[in-house]
């Protein structure tokens, strides 16, 4: 490949731009572009090659029937009690900064949508999108097999963020999506997945709505001087 000025900014516009994007217009992406999406994310490093990931694509009725299945349980308390994650995205006890970062960017989300602080029902509603896919023509569900271990897991996130990045090239919008794991076990009986198959996460896939509000969010970064350090 010839590196070029133009090659090095079409790659870091493509990575700076990317945003979780939570409002999606109707605009079908259509399947040739999802496969080739796919492809580029499948060059993704991965621990001797091992490629971990399995992707199921959600479109049309099939996506619905999910998104349904879970916004039922959802939204009723009691069943939404029985179920949980398989497995710890968050720590079990935050500590500074990074629970102040958590809540920076829920409550810059909540005020461009004008939730407000004790708002819990809209604040529910809000969380329920997620199984809407945000209303996204596409949802994507990954999961890894059990037998895998925590570095097929690191490789996961490169392959994730691969995705994410090709998408944005093309011109589309994603939302990597943690808010699906507690609803493991709904997804595996609609999805048909092997009991050898974990669910690792979900993610909506389509063209942004840019008259959005929520798609005006930009989360803050770190400088690099606050996350690194240089020994010579």
């Amino acid at each position: 490949m010839s590196i070029t000025p133009e090659t090095i900014a079409a790659v870091d516009a493509a990575i700076t731009s990317r945003r979780s994007v939570r409002a999606y217009l109707p605009t079908p992406v259509d399947r040739e572009t999802v496969e080739q999406i796919l492809g580029v994310a499948a060059r993704a490093p991965s621990g001797t090659n091992t490629q971990p990931w399995k992707v199921h694509v959600l479109t049309g009725a099939a996506k619905v029937a999910l998104s349904a299945k879970i916004r039922a349980v959802h939204d009723d308390p009691q069943l939404a009690a029985s179920h949980t994650e398989e497995y710890a995205y968050y720590p079990n006890q935050w500590v500074a900064p990074y629970v102040d970062r958590r809540r920076r960017v829920g409550w810059d989300l909540y005020g461009l949508l004008g939730i407000t602080k004790g708002d819990k029902a809209r604040m529910h509603a809000q969380h329920g999108r997620n199984y809407d896919f945000f209303d996204a023509p596409v949802g994507l569900m990954f999961t890894i097999d059990r037998v895998m271990e925590r570095g097929s897991w690191l490789d996961y996130g490169m392959f994730l963020q691969s995705v994410m990045v090709a998408a944005q090239a093309r011109g589309l919008g994603t939302c990597p999506q943690a808010a699906f794991t507690p609803f493991h076990r709904l997804i595996a009986e609609q999805l048909g997945l092997a009991g050898s198959e974990m669910v690792v996460c979900g993610m909506a896939l389509g063209h942004p709505d840019p008259a959005a509000v929520e798609n005006q969010l930009v989360t803050e970064r770190e400088p690099v001087a606050h996350f690194t350090q240089f020994h010579e």
